[in-house]
Formats: structure tokens, C-alpha cells, sequence
């Protein structure tokens, strides 16, 4: 027997498909450029802010990623376990703790430097249409 439903119940209704559906997309085209790597998806967008500004809590890191503790100090561990980061207790105040690249870290960079490229030819949108989209998604995370 098939169920009435209202319109905004259907899947075809929701926002939230197409939005996840398209991030996990995007997400599968980085995992065959970042398993060479040894990183997740993850972690290469914890080295984009690392690579950005070394030395950062893991605080303004999950603020960067808007990602909780939860999420991000898990993946710290396993991180620094590859000796790919450092974690140290600030000297100001023993219950800040600050992330550094090790050498490791630092070098994963050249070897990372094309995945861009390579995931902007991945993706069938127009300069104009990535654009518009990109400033249309941030426009969604900032409320």
C-alpha cells in the first residue's frame, strides 16, 4: 500500500541530499590522491591549515575545520602517531594545546601541492558555477 506523503517529505524535497550526496562525491575524488599519501581526507584538510599557519591550537583548528574536539583529537593522535604533527602543552596555560608540523609534515606539502589541480579537472562545473557555488555554500555556514 503505498503512503500519502506531504511534497516536503519526499527525498527529491530535501536540501540536505543533494548537499551530502555532492560532499561525499567530492570527498571519494581526493582518496585515490590522498592514499598514496597515508592521510585521510581528514587530515588533509588539517595540513591545509597547518601549511597555512604552523604552530595553531587545537581550538582555532576546529574552529578552521568546524570541527569539535571529538572529531579532531582523535585524528591528532593518529597523526602524530605517523609523525607527520607535534602536540604540545602551551606555556602560558598548560590547557592549550598547540599543533606544529614535524619535518615529515613540512614535506608532505610537495607532495600534496597538485591534488588541487588534479580535483578541479574531477569537477564538471564552470569557473562561474564553482565560484557561485563555492560563495553560496559559505553563505550557508555562516548562519
Amino acid at each position: 500500500m503505498k503512503m500519502k506523503i506531504d511534497e516536503s517529505m519526499k527525498l527529491d524535497s530535501q536540501l540536505c541530499f543533494p548537499l551530502y550526496a555532492a560532499s561525499r562525491k567530492i570527498v571519494n575524488f581526493y582518496t585515490p590522491h590522498l592514499k598514496p599519501l597515508g592521510i585521510t581526507y581528514t587530515q588533509y584538510i588539517m595540513f591545509l591549515v597547518l601549511w597555512e599557519k604552523d604552530g595553531i591550537t587545537v581550538g582555532e583548528l576546529c574552529r578552521r575545520l568546524m570541527l569539535d574536539t571529538g572529531t579532531v583529537t582523535p585524528m591528532l593522535k593518529n597523526t602524530e602517531k605517523q609523525g607527520l604533527i607535534k602536540r604540545t602543552r602551551s606555556e602560558e596555560d598548560e590547557r592549550v594545546v598547540v599543533i606544529t608540523l614535524t619535518e615529515e609534515g613540512k614535506a608532505l606539502y610537495r607532495k600534496a601541492k597538485d591534488i588541487p589541480a588534479q580535483i578541479g579537472s574531477c569537477v564538471k562545473l564552470s569557473k562561474s558555477d564553482a565560484t557561485a557555488l563555492y560563495k553560496i555554500l559559505y553563505k550557508l555556514l555562516e548562519e
